[in-house]
């Protein structure tokens, strides 16, 4: 039980892509991206009140 060589990785990445398909992958990781900047940006806010998304 140690890190994840390379096939691991290579097996992982060929089961992302027929998951989501070589299309959808920008938009996927576009939309984790969003999130990440409102988590941060709900961090930076520090008052407690939601803040509306853009």
């Amino acid at each position: 039980m140690g890190s994840f060589s390379l096939m691991h990785w290579m097996v992982v990445l060929v089961l992302v892509l027929l998951l989501f398909g070589a299309g959808k992958l920008p938009a996927v990781m576009g939309d984790l991206a969003k999130g990440v900047r409102a988590f941060k940006a709900g961090l930076k806010d520090g008052d407690g009140t939601p803040k509306a998304l853009p």
